[in-house]
């Protein structure tokens, strides 16, 4: 297994392992060059050395804690340039809610730091105070949605597209799907359906997962199950899909769900919507 697919395998960790470096770096630069600053420009700073810490950290734990959000909007309002007023209002209440979020969590750790210390920390004039965080919320909000979709674009390429290859043209005749086009890096290569061992729903892709390696189609998880249900493909929960040939065990759980263990050791969850669509399908 190559670098990539390891990637694919801890994607998430590596993910928030690299945000929260990032922050910790940039926070700590914030922080030691207020200080400097402030030894600068007079003998005695007008505060304690761990005050600007608590300041910039505050901040940069608050934007830890709201990034999923930001990754929520964009996949409930993926950016387009069709219906411009709306997408402008959506991400417009985006940022503000952002940076409202923002002010409320920085302020409450402070105050709880501060007053860990014996001490109590004022935000000063809200309205004033607001707008000041705003105008670099604003920014910040607009800055972390280009680098989220710039890493999207990246990865894809990375990683590649796969599209359903349709075998029969013929308007009368019901289109079957036994092939994947994967386009990567420039090239393009085959894939059989049959290859894939299960499906999960991301935005408006479907990331198939097939030996290790993840391909995402442009596809809604329902809208792919249909087409590929003919090849023993079966929908188990809201966010998977999963091939029947790839089942190794099913385990009953007391909530009335269960679990789907796979010939690769992954486990998914069989939730009790699905189930007699499975059953239908194992007999």
């Amino acid at each position: 297994m190559n670098k990539l697919y390891h990637f694919q395998k801890y994607q998430f960790a590596y993910e928030a392992t690299a945000l929260s470096l990032y922050l910790f770096i940039n926070t700590s630069i914030n922080a030691t060059s207020v200080i400097m600053e402030a030894r600068r420009n007079s003998n005695e700073a007008s505060f304690y050395t761990w005050e600007p810490f608590v300041w910039e950290y505050s901040s940069a734990i608050s934007i830890l804690l709201i990034f999923p959000g930001i990754v929520w909007l964009l996949k409930y309002a993926p950016l387009s340039w069709l219906n411009i007023k709306r997408q402008f209002a959506i991400y417009f209440l985006g940022s503000l809610i952002f940076s409202v979020v923002h002010v409320l969590l920085m302020v409450t750790i402070r105050k709880i730091v501060y007053w860990t210390n014996s001490m109590s920390y004022s935000f000063g004039d809200v309205p004033f105070e607001f707008l000041y965080e705003y105008r670099k919320d604003l920014w910040g909000f607009i800055v972390i949605i280009i680098i989220i979709k710039s890493y999207g674009f990246i990865l894809s390429r990375l990683q590649g597209e796969a599209s359903l290859i349709a075998d029969g043209e013929e308007p009368d005749k019901p289109q079957t799907c036994n092939r994947l086009l994967v386009k990567k890096l420039g090239k393009e290569f085959i894939v059989k359906v049959t290859d894939i061992e299960w499906l999960e729903s991301s935005g408006n892709y479907v990331n198939l997962h097939i030996k290790g390696r993840v391909y995402p189609v442009r596809s809604t998880l329902g809208g792919l199950i249909k087409q590929i249900s003919d090849k023993g493909f079966c929908r188990i929960h809201r966010s998977h899909g999963v091939n029947l040939d790839s089942i190794d065990s099913i385990t009953p759980l007391g909530s009335g769900d269960s679990e789907i263990k796979l010939t690769n050791g992954k486990v998914l969850n069989l939730s009790r919507r699905y189930k007699d669509d499975l059953k239908v399908q194992l007999i």
